[in-house]
């Protein structure tokens, strides 16, 4: 469970100052991961030695999600003291001996659209109907999420199959934008869809929607060298309607938001 945090200037935050923060975790999550990396040139992505380590592709998939997780969760600090002073660099060397390793885990719409009625004390439908969201709604219950979760494992199924020689950089960074699509939905949904943290779900779920535009304009460039015709419009397609259900369900979240103000 995150702690509570009162955000910038005593203000509640949105999701613009998650966001900014958000890139910040990300740049010292990063050095971190550089930091305790078996392989710190990056020259083997992290989800081809997670292939390597796990038992099948669901378990390479879980395990990306949750080192992404942990990650992130290091520099969300446990004590409200902590983000007192926003300028404070962490020592990554520092930070490793007293990383509690048992902590839990943790396209951009018109906002113009009318918002469905619903009561405040009871869990609450999104605009299509497709969703239903609660502060204790698992995980796996969140469809977009179990579909990121689907599209990964197969792609990492896709990617066994094909020869290392014929797996661009390109091709890799790929794979790794298919699997973040899980991580960053994962990332905001264990924030939940309190007031006061919906914001950070917003963000998370945006670098999300980020990830899967991104990868459907590298799927884009090799469709011909790597995939036939059809398989390349079966992932084209599965990944277009994620994209948009991610789209769909931030502008949801932006609604549960503005409602909180009201």
């Amino acid at each position: 469970m995150h702690q509570h945090f009162d955000g910038f200037d005593d203000e509640q935050w949105d999701e613009f100052k998650w966001e900014a923060h958000l890139n910040e975790v990300e740049k010292k999550s990063e050095q971190l991961r550089k930091f305790i990396a078996s392989d710190p040139k990056g020259n083997t992505p992290r989800w081809i030695t997670l292939l390597q380590e796990s038992q099948n592709e669901d378990d390479a998939f879980e395990a990306y999600v949750e080192e992404e997780l942990l990650m992130d969760e290091a520099y969300f600090p446990e004590d409200e003291d902590d983000w007192e002073d926003e300028e404070d660099e962490w020592d990554d060397e520092d930070f490793l001996f007293g990383f509690n390793m048992d902590q839990e885990d943790f396209m951009d719409f018109d906002e113009d659209d009318d918002l469905d009625d619903f009561d405040e004390g009871d869990e609450w439908k999104s605009l299509s109907d497709d969703y239903m969201y609660s502060d204790y709604a698992e995980l796996e219950s969140l469809d977009i999420y179990l579909d990121a979760k689907d599209l990964a494992v197969d792609i990492l199924k896709m990617a066994e199959s094909i020869h290392p020689k014929h797996q661009s950089k390109e091709f890799q960074e790929f794979v790794d934008e298919v699997l973040k699509i899980g991580a960053k939905i994962a990332g905001g949904h264990s924030f939940g869809f309190d007031q006061d943290y919906i914001g950070a779900n917003i963000a998370y779920s945006k670098k999300a929607l980020n990830c899967a535009n991104h990868a459907l304009e590298l799927l884009q460039s090799f469709k011909k060298s790597l995939f036939s015709k059809k398989l390349y419009q079966d992932l084209h397609a599965r990944l277009f309607e994620l994209r948009n259900d991610i789209g769909i369900y931030i502008q949801e979240l932006r609604d549960q938001f503005r409602l909180g103000l009201e």
